[in-house]
């Protein structure tokens, strides 16, 4: 399995340089590299200017020093996310979207409901909370310790840890 490296956010402006200050909005982001997912910051001035090309991003304000961290993705845009890596086939994005879902299920925005074997893999059927609506997850059997690994990488990209 391959080991994300995601940079811990440094409250500046990935584009502009200028540091965003504590209170500050600005825009989270997670782009597509060659080593796999990393996370950008932008200020809204440059986002609304650039519009930079993004895998996934969400508006927040960062933290003062002292603050404690908070997660700032809610469940909806963990739930779009999750939609959005759907008919990705990497493994690397197979992986993650399988933790994420194990996130989810947990939180009760997912809901097993049956399982089959198609060429040789594990296909989950989700149901999602509140709806008719059913995914498919695929099972790629990893291992606890990389469940623990992606779900550490996971909370490094969705955390404001500065």
């Amino acid at each position: 399995m391959d080991e994300w490296v995601i940079d811990k956010p440094l409250g500046q402006c990935c584009s502009t340089g200028r540091v965003i200050a504590p209170g500050e909005e600005y825009y989270a982001t997670l782009v597509q590299t060659e080593q796999g997912f990393a996370r950008r910051d932008f200020c809204a001035e440059a986002w609304t200017q650039q519009k930079p090309e993004v895998f996934c991003y969400w508006k927040t304000k960062l933290p003062a020093p002292d603050q404690k961290k908070q997660l700032f993705v809610d469940d909806d845009m963990l739930m779009a996310f999750f939609e959005r890596l759907a008919t990705e086939t990497e493994q690397e994005k197979v992986n993650f979207r399988f933790v994420l879902t194990l996130v989810l299920m947990r939180r009760r925005r997912l809901k097993y409901d049956s399982s089959r074997t198609q060429d040789g893999k594990e296909i989950w059927r989700m149901r999602i909370t509140g709806t008719q609506d059913f995914s498919e997850v695929v099972n790629p059997n990893l291992g606890e310790e990389q469940v623990a690994q992606l779900t550490s990488q996971m909370g490094q990209i969705l955390q404001g840890e500065l």
